[in-house]
């Protein structure tokens, strides 16, 4: 039995999902229109295709011009294949174990301490735009701190 997600709201009678196929389809017009915008960043900022794809996707789903359950299916489909895409570099690691065993502290210095300096800059904006919206918009944001009595 296929479980649903706990976000996907019942399907009323007008609002069908679009078959597979259709899902398909939005999937490659974004990635080609991705492939279009591409090529327009300067070479010393290369951004690739993919990436710019995800920002469309999310732009379109944020902004509900595109409503989830037209690509729902396709994209559990994709996820679920996430771990075979990551085969290719896995066996590329593997045939660099000389360049590893050469420099493999450096390399694992740098990626431990880019991911702290990410985590608190992740940490220190998300803080500042809740501060933000408290102060200059005047709301109550959804993160709040517990009282204990």
């Amino acid at each position: 039995m296929a479980q649903q997600h706990p976000t996907t709201q019942p399907e009323t009678a007008g609002e069908q999902p679009t078959p597979i196929l259709g899902q398909m389809s939005i999937f490659a017009a974004i990635l080609f229109v991705a492939s279009l915008i591409s090529p327009l960043f300067p070479a010393s900022l290369p951004v690739p295709t993919p990436v710019i794809g995800i920002v469309i996707l999310y732009t379109l789903l944020a902004t509900h011009i595109l409503k989830l359950r037209n690509v729902e299916k396709f994209a559990d489909f994709m996820i679920s294949l996430i771990a075979f895409l990551f085969v290719p570099a896995g066996v590329q690691l593997a045939a660099s174990l000389d360049i590893l065993k050469a420099q493999g502290l450096q390399i694992t210095a740098v990626v431990l301490i880019a991911t702290i300096v990410m985590l608190v800059l992740v940490s220190y904006t998300a803080v500042g735009l809740i501060w933000l919206r408290q102060h200059l918009f005047h709301r109550k944001s959804a993160v709040e701190q517990e009282t204990t009595l």
